[in-house]
């Protein structure tokens, strides 16, 4: 037998041992091409079950409408404006995430992890909501970006979204109570978002507000510092252009973030400027001595006896700082003088106190263009002992915005002023109920310069010193009310107020400031009325937004000052002293 050479035979196995290592691999990578073309066919059949199969009888389930958002999320919703532009609410579109129930793979995990995206979702309601019948069910409305992300890493096939708008309001709490807000749907719940809803809704043009974000930040910041330094419960403030009414900032204390409503939260949600009814204590003597200058001829130099308090049947009217001593009308007003103020409007007159407190929209709703507006608290039967407590403030409760619109009416030209918050158009304030109506005069202009005098005076030399602003010529009035609790009136709990107006020879500006239950502090010396606690807040917004709006301050001669004249009618301390010692020789 003939053999191979030993060389032949070693090549021959090294050729088969290379053929067979080439079969293995060609083996798996057939193996591997199976797996990756199977994977492929899986993915393919798992999406096309999901956006075809499960998809038809996702849409043939359940009536379409349901997964869609409604017209007010979809339609645009008119944005609102301050008077210079800046938005005070819009409409930006946002995700809201609902779920298919029976698309969800994991309901309890996928429960889980939505709990902890959002934690004001109870655990046990979102698996609830996940394990109903049917085919659609929301979880949440509105998400941030960063929510929507959240939930797209949990990767169930079962949520989803659908894209509406949602209301923002971009000053936050800074006017809440005036422009409202919205529920999910976007109607209007409050505020102008409520009154004016069917012309936002139609979203062809902004609303624009009367208010200025500049001067709603500054009243905000002195009454927020008010309420806190007095521990007080809360408070409210106005700024208004005396010349047509506009209101310029509008503030109500504690506010709310109508992003997160706490509907349960009263104090809050509460407007206190315009819904809230008060006995507005001495700030009501603007209007009685308006009426006895106005209706009973009265002159400055017209004395009453303030010696010794009142007695109207089983009813004292005393002085709170009793001067106990004849005062001349210019003193009953700078001194504040409950007595003297009774006795004004004892000269009045009942009748004509009540027709002129209604000339001057105190005894009726005044009209606004929001809902939140109180109706005027008044006594069942006026008798002559409510003329005399209503000259002071006591009796009657208004709406501290009823009551300085009825203020710029007297210190203003004397006509009748009519507060506004619309500054958009003619159409939409005769929605509203301001019809172009004939001027009202309420007093005479001598009479409306008589009253200018006197609340500068307070200010020089009477309560309100701590209103005063060097250069701006600040006049106005104090108020400080105990509050009736249960048909009682708690010495305790008090309204203090101050209403401020400038500058004073020709008034473009009220500032009102009131407090709701301030405690007196170490600085106040441990006083809680209106001079102390309310008066240095309006003095703070004078002297902030007067540069804002361009008035230049006045520096001038003390005798050239607007009260400089009523001064004759003031006596001095040592003129005080010298007539109380003549008293008392007398006894």
């Amino acid at each position: 037998m003939n053999r191979l050479p030993s060389f032949k035979r070693k090549s021959f196995r090294i050729q088969g041992a290379r053929n067979e290592a080439l079969d293995v691999a060609r083996g798996r990578v057939v193996l591997v091409s199976a797996c990756f073309a199977l994977a492929y066919i899986l993915v393919v059949a798992r999406v096309f079950d999901l956006s075809v199969i499960r998809g038809r009888l996702y849409n043939t389930g359940e009536p379409t409408e349901i997964v869609e958002m409604t017209a007010q999320e979809q339609a645009y919703r008119g944005d609102i404006l301050d008077r210079n532009g800046v938005i005070l609410a819009t409409s930006l579109e946002t995700a809201s995430l609902y779920a298919d129930p029976k698309l969800i793979i994991e309901p309890t995990e996928t429960a889980k992890a939505l709990a902890r995206i959002f934690p004001d979702l109870a655990y046990g309601d979102i698996l609830k909501s996940l394990q109903k019948g049917g085919r659609f069910v929301w979880l949440k409305r509105n998400l941030t970006p960063a929510e929507q992300y959240d939930v797209l890493q949990i990767g169930d096939p079962g949520l989803g979204f659908k894209t509406g708008r949602r209301r923002i309001y971009p000053n936050g709490d800074l006017a809440a109570h005036f422009v409202g807000y919205t529920d999910v749907d976007g109607r209007g719940l409050a505020g102008v978002e409520r009154s004016f809803n069917t012309y936002l809704a139609a979203g062809e043009q902004p609303l624009v507000m009367t208010l200025d974000v500049r001067m709603q930040h500054i009243l905000r910041r002195e009454i927020v510092k008010a309420v806190e330094n007095f521990t007080a419960k809360g408070g409210a403030g106005v700024i208004m252009d005396v010349t047509n009414g506009e209101v310029l900032a509008a503030v109500s204390y504690p506010d709310f973030d109508p992003h997160n409503l706490d509907v349960k939260n009263d104090a809050a949600m509460f407007n206190r400027l315009s819904l809230g009814t008060y006995e507005m204590g001495s700030t009501f003597k603007i209007f009685s001595t308006a009426a006895v200058l106005e209706l009973a001829g009265a002159e400055m130099s017209d004395k009453y006896d303030a010696r010794e308090p009142l007695q109207a049947g089983r009813f004292k009217i005393n002085d709170y700082h009793a001067e106990k001593r004849v005062l001349t009308l210019p003193e009953v007003f700078m001194y504040s003088s409950n007595i003297g103020s009774a006795l004004m409007g004892q000269k009045v007159g009942t009748e004509a106190l009540k027709a002129f407190y209604k000339d001057l929209g105190l005894m009726d709703k005044i009209k606004l263009e929001i809902d939140e507006v109180g109706r005027p608290i008044l006594p069942a039967v006026w008798r002559d002992v409510n003329t005399l407590t209503a000259s002071y403030g006591h009796g009657i409760a208004v709406t501290p915005l009823q009551m300085v619109a009825a203020a710029a009416s007297v210190v203003g030209d004397g006509t009748l002023v009519k507060p506004t918050l619309i500054k958009n158009n003619d159409e939409l304030l005769t929605q509203k109920g301001h019809t172009d109506e004939p001027v009202i005069r309420i007093v005479s202009p001598q009479t409306a310069h008589r009253m200018r005098q006197l609340m500068r005076l307070v200010v020089t030399d009477g309560t309100g010193g701590n209103a005063d602003v060097k250069g701006y010529r600040v006049g106005g009035k104090t108020g400080t009310a105990e509050k009736n609790i249960n048909g009682r009136y708690d010495r305790k709990k008090l309204i203090s107020s101050f209403l401020g107006f400038f500058p004073m020879e020709a008034p473009r500006y009220a500032v009102f400031v009131m407090v709701d239950e301030p405690k007196g502090n170490k600085k106040s010396y441990g006083y809680a009325t209106a001079g102390w606690v309310a008066a240095p807040a309006v003095g703070k917004v004078v002297e902030s937004m007067a540069p804002m709006v361009g008035i230049e301050p006045v520096m001038a001669a003390p005798e050239e000052d607007l009260s400089a004249s009523l001064k004759r009618y003031v006596k001095t301390e040592e003129e005080i002293k010298a007539e109380k010692a003549v008293q008392n020789a007398s006894y």
